[in-house]
């Protein structure tokens, strides 16, 4: 039986640094670029082109084309994931500043984990999950709450609302995404998902009116610099580097961006982005990192009334 040789320790090392630092800087790249740009639009041209490639380049590597059943099931995706979660970050980040906004999304786990205990029932809370979940709520009220005397001023309550929204719509998209028919080749299922939500995006964005009034002549050289980092290093190579980490590393190891990314936004929102660092923003953010680690770490209790059925086909085993 053939192993797979181990790759060097450099090579393991940069496609580390790719997903923690450009992924992470993505978020001031965003704030950037709907200064200028109309949130949804914006949104619209980074996946619109970056899916596009990512597809592209699938099939002239043999991927077979997806079915009618994973066109449909990518676009109910995309619905969940661009409209909702990805086109309320870019909006949310003309009201938020990145790095909260990175903070916020990290709550991603916590609605995950709440829906499994409380919709699913395919998790037992325990007193750890329980406390871990109290300590991310208590990180987004740390943020948003105008009555903590904590110094600086609360986020936004519209862009707060927005962003939990996104994280909930993703934790729901994650959810469904077991039970839907994708193509085999992880590569082709984001390419896919990313194209429907590119053109999901775009149609989103003439419903909403911001092709009125918009110019292209008028955005400035930093605005499309920052649509070429995002599409370019946020969403091909630092895609590209995730998928071949997966193949080579633990997924909890690989999982480990979850908590990196935040903090990276924080930093570089604070160094090259002018946004505020003060006690609220670091007590919230480390609420919600522990509660995450703490959360992504635990092993999962299921319910004794699930663990009857657990040995029944279902769609996860497609």
């Amino acid at each position: 039986m053939e192993t797979t040789p181990k790759p060097h320790a450099w090579k393991v090392l940069l496609a580390f640094a790719i997903i923690y630092f450009v992924w992470g800087s993505t978020y001031l790249s965003i704030r950037i670029g709907v200064r200028e740009v109309p949130p949804f639009l914006f949104a619209a041209m980074r996946f619109a082109v970056a899916g596009t490639a990512l597809y592209a380049w699938t099939r002239a590597r043999g991927t077979p084309a997806p079915t009618a059943r994973q066109w449909g099931a990518a676009c109910f995706l995309a619905v969940l994931i661009f409209v909702f979660d990805y086109g309320l970050l870019f909006w949310a980040e003309r009201r938020v500043p990145s790095g909260i906004a990175a903070v916020m999304l990290a709550t991603i786990p916590v609605f995950m984990a709440l829906g499994e205990i409380i919709v699913l029932r395919t998790q037992r809370l325990t007193g750890r999950l329980g406390i871990a979940l109290l300590l991310g709520i208590a990180g987004v009220a740390v943020l948003v709450g105008p009555a903590m005397n904590l110094g600086g001023a609360p986020v936004d309550r519209a862009g707060a609302i927005a962003l939990i929204v996104a994280a909930v719509s993703w934790s729901t998209a994650s959810s469904l995404s077991r039970k839907l028919p994708q193509p085999a080749s992880k590569a082709m299922s984001s390419g896919l998902q990313m194209l429907a939500g590119g053109i999901l995006l775009f149609l989103a964005s003439a419903m909403l009116g911001e092709l009125r009034g918009f110019h292209l002549h008028a955005v400035s050289r930093a605005a499309w610099l920052a649509l070429a980092y995002l599409i370019v290093a946020g969403s091909i190579v630092a895609f590209t580097a995730y998928v071949w980490l997966i193949h080579h590393e633990s997924p909890t190891k690989v999982g480990t961006y979850a908590y990196v990314n935040p903090v990276v936004a924080v930093v570089i929102g604070y160094f090259f982005g002018g946004e505020p660092l003060g006690p609220r923003t670091i007590l919230g953010t480390l609420f919600v990192l522990v509660s995450v680690v703490v959360i992504t770490t635990a092993g999962k209790q299921e319910p004794k009334t699930v663990l009857a059925i657990a040995t029944q086909p279902s769609a996860d085993a497609e």
